[in-house]
């Protein structure tokens, strides 16, 4: 189990940062406050929501690439 968290999280929290410092680095927190007025958040607040959004993408893509690799394949699929 220990293995299979790294398997899938560790790469997943990687893509995460590069994911987060490309968006980031397009949009300012405070034209973000601007669409949603809603939430009157800190810059890092945003910050840390949008990298553990982040992550929790990534890391349920890498769970279901881990998950189509460890399934068997069909007897008549080309693949």
């Amino acid at each position: 189990m220990a293995r299979l968290l790294m398997v899938v999280l560790w790469p997943s929290f990687l893509v995460a940062i590069v994911a987060e410092g490309f968006f980031f680095s397009l949009f300012d927190p405070h034209e973000l406050a601007a669409i949603s007025q809603h939430m009157d958040l800190p810059p890092v607040a945003t910050y840390t929501l949008g990298f553990f959004c982040f992550w929790l993408f990534c890391a349920l893509a890498s769970m279901l690439t881990y998950y189509l690799i460890s399934t068997p394949n069909d007897q008549g699929s080309p693949f």
